[in-house]
């Protein structure tokens, strides 16, 4: 599981990595003491699990939390008792109070590990082929073939997928980031905060955008250079 630390106390935030790095199944994806540099790294990489200070100067644990896009589960890690409650409507796995022992740590990571792994079950599981995921759409499981996918459309917490096959779009209570996770490399890109399509599918380009059928996918700014270096690859 990748895991991120924020606190903006160097020993505290020492203390917690070594904790990170003496436990196998973890692995540190990044530090921070500025929870603002850490904000701005969660929208460019996944993390399975924050590590989180409560008492920052600029972005607070709790504030931090509720803008962070869906997807990592929150350990807060705090000198203050009195956050407990908010932090726990927040939905956060657990709430250490510095200082706390390794078994404390591990207890909480444990806790994590689970919620990850029910989560895993209900909203897909690739294939060991690789051809395929299963996600849990209304009341049902279904099979998507990734050949058959044209493009993904995330709102908040769900997405909606098109595929050649449906007549209707699938709907999943899973984050775009989440699911972007999912997909096999090399076959689907991300080209706006709100889309991911398979490059397989990607026949026509009109004015920057991906055309699909009568739909237009746009092309944000922040993926442009990507999606066009993907172009240059492929064009004669």
């Amino acid at each position: 599981m990748t895991v991120i630390a924020i606190d903006d106390e160097p020993l505290a935030l020492r203390l917690i990595t070594g904790y990170i790095e003496e436990t196998p199944e973890l692995s540190l994806l990044g530090k921070f003491t500025n929870p603002v540099k850490a904000a701005a790294f969660l929208k460019e990489n996944v993390a399975d699990i924050v590590l989180l200070d409560i008492q920052m100067p600029d972005l607070n644990g709790i504030e931090f939390t509720r803008q962070m896009e869906g997807g990592p589960k929150v350990i807060f890690t705090t000198a203050y008792k009195n956050y407990a409650i908010e932090g726990f409507r927040l939905e956060a796995v657990d709430y250490l109070v510095k200082p706390f022992s390794y078994k404390d740590f591990i207890r909480a990571i444990r806790r994590a590990e689970k919620l990850i792994n029910l989560e895993n079950i209900s909203y897909g599981h690739i294939g060991s082929n690789n051809e395929f995921l299963y996600l849990k759409s209304s009341y049902k499981i279904k099979r998507i073939n990734f050949n058959d996918i044209q493009y993904i459309e995330g709102y908040n917490d769900y997405v909606r997928i098109y595929a050649v096959s449906s007549p209707e779009p699938i709907q999943s209570q899973v984050t775009l980031k989440v699911i972007e996770t999912r997909l096999p490399a090399g076959k689907f890109m991300r080209v706006h905060r709100s889309f991911i399509v398979n490059l397989q599918m990607v026949d026509t380009i009109d004015r920057g955008r991906i055309v699909f059928g009568k739909v237009y996918v746009p092309v944000g700014d922040k993926y442009k250079e990507k999606f066009e270096d993907y172009l240059g690859k492929n064009f004669l």
